[in-house]
């Protein structure tokens, strides 16, 4: 008897000064002054490597430095990213258009790490809600800066080169164009 009373005495006790300790919480943090931070009149400053809204750039000479490879589409996992390639006199490729679905992304970087050029760039621009969903489409015009973003002086086709040498499959360590219907059986 004196066993079972002296157990629920304890539990007893530590019922209470669990109740009591939690109610001495709340009157400490009940008159200190809050901490919540305003969001439009206060902007906390984000880190550098910040991802969210996504921007084209351009090269040095102030074209832009999509050549329209499909590696950011590709490796995009909600397939928000579309374009089309087209290529110019002087052997560049470029993208006619580029379209993002800023409704769709999840604003993972991937599309970022996987451009060659450095064309896409993630910038710590967060602020674009709209109520229209159909507003969160950006086409190319919308998308495309006048600086080179993150990292300037990087030239992609100083690094590739631009003009080929002859027609496709004519250098000399290429093989040429192979006819698809001649490997038909």
């Amino acid at each position: 008897m004196n066993q079972q009373r002296g157990n629920f005495l304890q539990v007893f006790f530590r019922a209470v000064t669990g109740l009591v300790d939690s109610f001495a919480i709340v009157l400490l943090h009940l008159f200190r002054r809050p901490i919540t931070e305003e969001y439009p009149e206060f902007k906390r400053v984000l880190p550098a490597r910040a991802r969210a809204r996504i921007i084209l750039t351009r090269d040095p000479e102030g074209e832009e430095r999509c050549v329209a490879c499909f590696l950011c589409s590709a490796v995009c996992p909600v397939s928000c990213i579309s374009m089309v390639a087209a290529e110019r006199e002087d052997g560049r490729r470029w993208a006619p258009w580029f379209r993002i679905n800023f409704a769709r992304c999840i604003y993972c970087g991937l599309c970022e790490e996987a451009c060659p050029t450095l064309a896409i760039q993630l910038t710590p621009h967060f602020e674009f809600c709209e109520y229209d969903i159909l507003t969160l489409v950006a086409e190319k015009e919308d998308l495309l800066v006048d600086h080179g973003g993150k990292n300037r002086e990087y030239n992609f086709y100083r690094h590739a080169g631009v003009a080929m040498v002859g027609a496709k499959g004519t250098h000399a360590s290429e093989a040429p164009p192979v006819d698809l219907k001649s490997n038909m059986p």
